[in-house]
């Protein structure tokens, strides 16, 4: 699905709209047994009316095992993809179909049958934000939740070709420095725009606070680096997943944060550390794609049953072993 990016609009409601319309799509959702899964990223009034809130790998676990007809997922199209393959019989609703992804579109499937033609004998391993078709290319998916997991279960004497995203990417080759790693050069357009400069900014801002660092930002290998040579204290600093981040938010005994990643999801580490600050690293690090999901879209993609995401059966079924072992591995 390749995709444009789109302008961040105005969702067309007002705050005092927001419980009606969240009423509206419950009993609309019971009445047809559907189940809402929501990424960490979406708005907050999205968040809230999602039976789950996730990041790539519990929303697909949570796809697999739903009892529910009907899935709709406010999220993007590869997620709203994903969950089409992981669970077959069910009918996959996308509120928007603007909800493409700018890491998605990096990579294509014949970049990676090309790709493995250089490398004989390596192992495709490709982050979640992908297209079925590419995954159909994969012999492992995962997520930044569990990449080391799935790094860790490949055969020590097997090389390992990594896409789409070059700075998880990068990630993989600091944290495991005797595996042969190659890794693609994609990037997510947000993440990429999260600059040490900036965090550092906000470091000084409030330096009590510990700081959470996705390891898709551009500014997350500058980190390492600079731990590396002393230049920057490790303590209070941590690289990890979106639920990680959450995680931590919520066990860490600090009294605040910088979250260096998508803004929205500091809604939800308001909610599980409500007694907590947040601050973001990059305040314009917003997903315009993720915000084209709203109560109103969601409302009319169960009252209308639009915007139905299929993947064709050839591909889903070359691309359910990969995304099966993602869902196996890691917590």
């Amino acid at each position: 699905m390749a995709t444009r990016l789109p302008l961040i609009e105005a969702p067309g409601y007002s705050d005092a709209d927001i419980p009606g319309l969240q009423g509206q799509i419950r009993a609309l959702a019971r009445d047809r047994h559907a189940v809402i899964l929501a990424h960490n990223y979406q708005r907050p009034e999205v968040q809230d009316v999602a039976d789950f809130v996730g990041d790539s790998l519990g929303l697909s676990r949570k796809a697999a095992a739903t009892d529910a007809d009907i899935i709709v997922f406010c999220g993007v199209h590869f997620m709203a993809e994903t969950a089409a393959i992981l669970a077959p019989s069910k009918r996959v609703l996308l509120p928007d179909l603007r909800a493409g992804c700018s890491l998605a579109d990096t990579i294509t499937a014949e970049d990676v049958r090309k790709w493995k033609a250089k490398f004989p004998g390596y192992l495709a391993v490709g982050y979640v934000n992908t297209t079925a078709e590419v995954k159909a290319e994969l012999d492992y998916c995962c997520t930044s939740g569990n990449a080391l997991a799935v790094i860790d279960a490949i055969p020590a004497d097997r090389g390992i070709l990594f896409c789409p995203d070059f700075f998880l990417g990068a990630h993989m080759r600091r944290s495991r420095p005797e595996r042969r790693i190659e890794v693609w050069m994609g990037e997510c357009h947000v993440h990429k725009g999260i600059r040490t400069e900036t965090l550092n900014q906000a470091r000084g801002q409030h330096p009590e606070a510990e700081v959470l660092v996705h390891p898709e930002c551009g500014c997350a290998g500058q980190l390492i680096y600079a731990m590396g040579m002393g230049d920057i204290k490790p303590g209070g600093l941590h690289i990890a997943s979106t639920e990680g981040m959450v995680n931590l938010a919520r066990e860490r005994p600090a009294r605040s944060f910088i979250v260096a990643t998508e803004t929205g999801i500091m809604h939800r580490m308001k909610q599980v550390a409500p007694s907590k600050q947040f601050y973001a690293a990059d305040p314009e690090a917003v997903c315009a794609f993720m915000k084209t999901i709203t109560l109103s879209n969601t409302l009319e993609a169960l009252r209308l049953d639009r915007y139905h995401v299929t993947v064709p059966p050839d591909i889903a079924a070359r691309a359910r072993a990969a995304l099966d072992r993602m869902v196996a591995l890691g917590k």
